[in-house]
């Protein structure tokens, strides 16, 4: 059957049915037509990714307003399957005052289409309308439940740090525009590939694009109001770790060819999102709160996601931006039953393991690594590969708890399956985004690594000597996070002051005396 005449306009249909469902919502909350056209946006990705696939679609065209892409479409693919879950899960958490659902799901519509807006978008205007529009019907949402400090306090420092964002983003757009004389990013990525160095102009917006995805994925220290914001719906809560916060490292995907040009943007995101990685995860260990312990590893997990993309890894970004978002829509909307499971692995932590075994565990999973990383040839950057044999380490050593236990075997096993798995889906999503050679070399490498052991040897700390007076102390820091969002926090209020909800205080009963001795 001959297609030719489907274009890459066709995306527009996705987000148009996202924009024109929060329209219905005027007289009740439409959940059924709202989860309908969650299917239908995955389904008509799916028939695109077909009709790509069989050459119906023609992508060579670099000067349309939105275009096909693999990775586009693998993004879509994500949202809509989020979209559909998150609406599902929405319709039973939010029953029960017809005008809150309402308001809710015409702001969570509207957030969904702007994302899948900015995902189609090949048009840098439209990318940047679109790009601020999710932060505002966004804004809606987490100040769903107007009365509540935190949340309110929350949304107001994310308004701010989005407008940083926002203005680092327009500055790059600007700023390519003028030296490319394009708004077509398909253009300006052929252009920044065909070369082998960058303008000054060029270099700046680069750390502008850094810059903005640093500020977009939350990094230290302007972090706190993702630490706040669950005080808002849980299926928000769901939606921003999953679908929205990790815009940053697509960002970087779209433009990989101006990052691995810029040594100062691929620095930037080294330092800044490497630190956030480790210092991240040990305060994690240190929290008590499920939904503050999922908002600390979000952290986390989108610090190494950029660091991935410094080093040019961006089909590694692509598979962890793409997993990292299926585990977080889960690890949310599963929150109440999270609360007992967390319970239970607390009560039944793993038996220390020995000196001994700790080094039996390493020698294996370096091995396992290092032989794969010899028979196949691999090139550098070789970091990535050492927080694998890291994670195998854990694994392995950590395999005795209180209520099961594992032999080393079986742990070599599923370390190997593991080890497999990683490096298939690796390989597959390479031929959707491929690697880029960076001019970082061994230095970022050693740097990452650097990081890397600083991060072991915390966890170890934290973990089996948490009982010593200084490891106490050290524990209260990391708890408190370093105490870097009060910093920001006074300094966003002192800026750029607002008004906080008052809590309400009921009057105490006045008993009279009389009544008293009765």
């Amino acid at each position: 059957m001959n297609m030719q005449w489907m274009d890459a306009s066709i995306m527009l249909v996705i987000p148009t049915i996202y924009f024109i469902g929060a329209l219905t919502n005027e007289r009740r909350a439409n959940w059924k037509l709202a989860g309908l056209i969650s299917l239908v946006g995955l389904s008509l990705t799916l028939f695109i990714a077909i009709s790509v696939y069989f050459g119906w679609i023609d992508r060579s065209e670099s000067d349309v307003w939105f275009g096909v892409s693999g990775m586009s479409l693998v993004m879509l693919g994500l949202v809509n399957f989020i979209a559909f879950v998150n609406i599902r899960y929405s319709s039973a958490y939010m029953a029960g005052n017809v005008e809150e659902e309402k308001r809710y799901l015409r702001w969570l519509l509207v957030t969904l289409g702007s994302v899948a807006t900015v995902i189609v978008s090949n048009h840098m205007l439209l990318l940047m309308v679109a790009w601020i529009a999710i932060s505002l019907s966004l804004h809606r949402l987490l100040v769903f439940f107007p009365n509540r400090q935190r949340a309110v306090l929350a949304a107001h420092k994310k308004f701010i740090f989005a407008r940083v964002a926002e203005s680092c983003l327009l500055g790059a757009i600007l700023i390519l525009h003028y030296e490319h004389g394009t708004w077509f990013i398909s253009e300006i990525y052929q252009n920044v590939s065909s070369t082998d160095e960058l303008s000054r102009m060029d270099q700046f917006a680069a750390v502008l694009l850094a810059m903005a995805a640093l500020v977009k994925c939350a990094q230290l220290p302007l972090h706190g109001w993702l630490i706040q914001v669950v005080e808002a719906p849980t299926p928000v809560s769901a939606l921003l770790h999953a679908g929205i916060i990790n815009l940053g490292g697509y960002l970087l995907i779209i433009f990989a060819p101006l990052i691995v040009l810029s040594d100062f943007a691929q620095w930037t995101l080294l330092v800044i999102g490497g630190i956030t990685t480790v210092l991240a995860a040990l305060v994690m260990m240190t929290r008590a709160s499920v939904k503050v312990r999922l908002a600390w590893s979000t952290m986390s997990q989108m610090g190494l996601m950029l660091v991935e993309c410094a080093l040019g890894l961006f089909e590694l970004a692509l598979l962890h931006l793409v997993a990292h978002s299926c585990y977080k829509a889960y690890a949310f909307l599963n929150s109440g039953s999270e609360v007992e499971s967390s319970m239970k692995r607390r009560l039944a932590r793993p038996v220390a393991p020995s000196v001994g075994e700790w080094w039996v565990a390493g020698v294996i999973s370096i091995g396992l690594v290092v032989a794969l990383v010899w028979a196949f040839a691999l090139p550098a950057p070789y970091s990535p590969w050492l927080l694998f044999a890291i994670a195998l380490t854990l694994l392995i050593a950590e395999r005795r708890g209180r209520l099961t236990a594992s032999s080393v075997l079986g742990m070599v096993g599923l370390g190997a399956i593991l080890l497999l798995v990683y490096s298939l889906q690796k390989s597959g999503a390479s031929l959707i985004v491929p690697s880029m050679q960076t001019s970082v070399g061994w230095e970022g490498d050693l740097w990452i690594a650097f990081l890397l052991i600083l991060f072991i040897a915390g966890y170890l700390l934290l973990q089996y000597q948490s009982e010593r007076p200084w490891i106490k102390k050290v524990r209260r820091a990391f708890y408190a996070g370093f105490y870097l969002d009060e910093w920001v926090t006074r300094l966003n209020l002192r800026i750029y002051p607002t008004r906080l909800p008052v809590r309400f205080k009921p009057k105490k009963l006045q008993v009279p005396k009389e009544e008293l001795y009765q």
